[in-house]
């Protein structure tokens, strides 16, 4: 029989990431099942916060709401901890993934502390404090998601949370534009100055050009912690490193479509096509199977 809160995350996760289904079909069914019901509960709360469906359709929101909001995500998966019912699935799926793989409780609510950030209007000096709001948003994620793969050791989470901040690093300059026409700028401000911007000019056509040199920068940045997490990989499970080097390969290539475009990148969105996927889906496994011969 099939478990209503696993499909009903797996459809969550079919429609608001193309990339990461991709991904987790690689996994084991169970390592999968927990997948599915960690990224149902990201997408959740971020789509909650941001008045967006699966990621799309973001809407300029009242602070005060989202805060709001954001205190009844924080209630309502305490309460899914305690054990208490809830009609919504999701929540049901965080306690249920908290407690079988053991990650720390605290965790998920690092995520929540990265959505307050937003809410806050937080923009980032340097690139060390976007690092760290990248940690809360992204990177902790990944480390959620490495120890669902079983991995217990300090050194190998540090390298997964290291993935997650490259991830959001290229999320950052794929939306760059779009976030500053609703008020978020993520580029360091230090960079904006040396280049004779201000946080208003970022989403100004006239200094595209300025603005596309900047992101490569952040993307050069982005390749040091894939590289990180790559050191990562090799201790996971072979079908959780394949899927790990599918997932990664799949963002870093987004990176590539952004630099290849220059000033263009933001005339539509960066994506990586099916069949693209699917190519680099096997390079993975290649790339998987000879790191375990030689290492």
């Amino acid at each position: 029989m099939t478990d209503p809160v696993i499909e009903h995350c797996r459809v969550i996760l079919k429609q608001g990431s193309r990339s990461f289904a991709k991904a987790a079909s690689l996994l084991d069914p169970t390592i999968r099942a927990g997948s599915y019901q960690l990224y149902a509960w990201c997408r959740y709360c971020d789509d909650v916060i941001d008045g967006q469906t699966m990621g799309h359709g973001q809407q300029i929101i009242d602070p005060a709401e989202q805060q709001k909001q954001l205190t009844i995500l924080w209630s309502e998966t305490e309460a899914a901890y305690r054990g208490e019912p809830t009609s919504d699935l999701v929540f049901q799926g965080i306690a249920r993934v908290v407690r079988q793989h053991g990650i720390p409780p605290d965790l998920p609510f690092e995520l929540l502390r990265g959505m307050g950030m937003d809410i806050e209007g937080r923009q980032y000096e340097t690139l060390e404090q976007l690092r760290v709001y990248c940690y809360h948003v992204a990177g902790v994620v990944g480390g959620m998601m490495a120890r669902i793969m079983g991995v217990r050791d300090e050194a190998t989470l540090q390298r997964a949370e290291d993935l997650g901040t490259a991830m959001q690093f290229t999320n950052i300059s794929r939306d760059v534009i779009d976030d500053a026409r609703i008020g978020r700028v993520y580029l360091p401000l230090g960079w904006l100055r040396e280049a004779g911007l201000a946080a208003a000019d970022v989403g100004r056509p006239e200094h595209r050009g300025a603005v596309a040199a900047i992101v490569r920068r952040l993307l050069d940045e982005a390749e040091h912690y894939y590289r990180s997490g790559d050191d990562g990989i090799d201790h996971l499970p072979f079908r959780c490193a394949w899927s790990i080097t599918a997932a990664r390969g799949i963002y870093s290539d987004i990176g590539a479509v952004i630099r290849s475009r220059g000033t263009e990148a933001w005339d539509r969105r960066a994506m990586v096509s099916g069949g693209r996927k699917v190519f680099l889906m096997s390079r993975s496994l290649l790339e998987t199977a000879i790191r375990r011969i030689t290492r």
